[in-house]
């Protein structure tokens, strides 16, 4: 199969991360929705990252919906989701979280690089600025409470995109979200930085390389 996306979107970052974890083998094309449109609309019409191009040719879009397929074909006995309920509820939580950071993060970014400077509604920035920071003062305290493991074989998915989300933000957004304010958060962005499948498919420009 083959991801397509760049690793700066916190959503296609989420994926290629995953799919290690779950020991699914990928090749992954990082190709931008923006100086790659042509060659993007001639993969997938609707230009979205993360796309996944199944073995079959199949495409499938959204991040979540990729990992919800790729939960189901792990090969090597590992979900990264929880199976008891009351710990599925409170990973499904923390996820919610997670990707509403990212999705604010990214509205943010947008405001600020696709709107003219003289066209940017501050009132609006405001808003959801504050509904960024809301999501990380309740990951902020998630992370306290060590809800969230962070070796290869311990972290889930909630952990997984509470990461990707962090990085994700303070790569864009650090006069925002200042990392003084989230001790938690920030030692726990360091120890998953460091696993191997973070490192393999770092936040940026560059292309997934398979750890030997």
């Amino acid at each position: 199969m083959k991801l397509i996306g760049m690793l700066d979107s916190p959503y296609v970052r989420r994926v290629a991360i995953s799919l290690q974890m779950l020991g699914i083998p990928f090749e992954h094309q990082s190709l931008s929705v923006f100086g790659g449109f042509d060659e993007f609309q001639r993969i997938n019409p609707l230009v979205k990252a993360p796309t996944l191009i199944c073995d079959d040719g199949e495409v499938l879009i959204d991040s979540t919906l990729i990992l919800q397929y790729a939960e189901a074909i792990a090969s090597n006995g590992r979900s990264l989701m929880p199976t008891e309920a009351a710990a599925l509820r409170h990973s499904l939580r923390l996820i919610g979280l997670a990707l509403a950071a990212c999705e604010k993060s990214v509205q943010i970014v947008y405001e600020r690089k696709l709107r003219p400077t003289e066209k940017q509604y501050a009132p609006w920035v405001e808003r959801v600025s504050g509904q960024l920071l809301a999501a990380y003062d309740a990951l902020e305290a998630a992370s306290r409470d060590q809800s969230l493991a962070v070796t290869s074989g311990t972290i889930d998915q909630a952990g997984i995109t509470t990461a990707v989300a962090w990085k994700f933000t303070q790569e864009m957004l650090p006069d925002i979200v200042q990392a003084a304010d989230y001790p938690a958060l920030r030692m726990f962005s360091d120890k998953a930085e460091a696993l191997a499948a973070f490192a393999a498919a770092p936040c940026g420009p560059s292309t997934y390389r398979a750890v030997a």
